[in-house]
């Protein structure tokens, strides 16, 4: 049984703005084990990126306010801890790749040198010994003649190879968590395909443990171990990631998973879109976030918040149409055409 590395209980943060207080993570609760990779997903504005930087303690402060919560990293909490203790944790045992890796990098520093200064801060090694370390980092994301390229400026490496270099300097440390925070969406789909590939081999190979923050469910299935759906601030659907692409409960999941391209199929199908638009979080509504853009919301939803229902051992969603009193609404014909395809297509590759 692997041990947990992480457990996030009841995170709430708060924005003050000049319009009020906005509310971007509503109670946020989940665990992550050893080695396993944790996708959090959702719409822009969700508060995906805003819980990663939590976790880093990346949150200005003010005018961001941690008003409650635990971040409980091996067992420590995060959350009190000043900006110094902080930087002993920040890039030694939890790293991040950001979105954009341009704004990663130090244009003016050769990225050798770059990746060096991570193993240089956070090990007692030679100088040396860090620079084989780096050039065997620039071999292991698979940037080719990693040697000649230790020398090179990030103006000289194309966007993909760019994201290698940072991903390397995430790993320079050998952290125990891997925050990936959209780190695929600045590139075309050949190199989203191939960072993906290397982050699974990444977590093979050294057991390290990764939260990837996506908007694009497609990524989350061939990379995920467990899935957290977020919207309005909130984690609304939780399970493994079958749980979630075989048996969705929540209709923002639907609203998900019906509004993705299936490449598959040769159909001139149009593809579904969740009408309307997110909360405004300086008033977060009633009742349930979603009731407004939910075609299945019934009176209860625009009055009282769902509890988080459990829908297995592993599978949990916070919708009221889980509740024993509420009709049966089956899953829209998108969404089970859908489902129909994953399980044909997982069928063919396991023949």
């Amino acid at each position: 049984m692997s041990k947990t590395i992480l457990e996030v209980k009841d995170l709430k943060i708060n924005f003050k703005t000049y319009a009020g207080l906005v509310h971007a993570v509503r109670g946020v609760t989940f665990d992550l084990k050893e080695g396993e990779t944790l996708a959090i997903v959702g719409e822009s504005g969700s508060g995906k990126s805003v819980t990663s930087n939590a976790l880093m303690k990346l949150i200005p402060q003010p005018p961001g306010i941690y008003a409650s919560g635990q971040i409980l990293f091996n067992g420590r909490d995060l959350v009190p801890l000043t900006d110094k203790e902080m930087s002993k944790v920040r890039g030694n045992e939890i790293a991040m790749i950001f979105q954009d890796p341009m704004t990663s990098l130090n244009p003016t520093m050769k990225v050798g040198r770059q990746i060096t200064e991570v193993i240089l801060q956070h090990k007692k090694v030679s100088k040396a010994d860090a620079k084989k370390r780096a050039i065997e980092l620039l071999s292991q994301v698979g940037i080719p003649f990693p040697e000649k390229r230790y020398n090179q400026y990030p103006h000289e490496f194309s966007g993909g190879m760019r994201q290698r270099v940072v991903i390397a300097i995430a790993l320079a440390a050998d952290p125990k968590l891997l925050i990936a925070d959209e780190p695929t969406t600045a590139l075309d789909v050949t190199i989203q395909a191939q960072i993906l590939e290397l982050m699974k081999e990444i977590q093979k190979n050294s057991k390290t443990s990764i939260i990837f923050i996506t908007h694009d469910l497609g990524v989350v299935a061939n990379i995920a171990d467990r899935v957290a759906v977020m919207y309005a601030g909130q984690i609304v659907e939780y399970g493994t990631v079958n749980d979630i692409f075989y048996n969705p409960k929540h209709p923002y999941t639907w609203g998900l998973l019906g509004s993705m391209p299936d490449l598959d199929n040769d159909t001139d199908e149009l593809l579904r879109t969740i009408p309307g638009s997110p909360p405004d979080l300086t008033n977060p509504p009633k009742g349930d976030a979603f009731a407004a853009r939910n075609e299945y919301a019934m009176a209860i939803d625009y009055e009282q918040e769902p509890p988080m229902f459990q829908v297995s051992e592993t599978h949990f969603a916070k919708t009221w149409l889980l509740h024993p009193d509420a009709p049966k609404v089956p899953i829209p014909d998108a969404v089970a055409k859908r489902i129909e395809g994953y399980l044909a297509k997982g069928a063919q590759e396991n023949d």
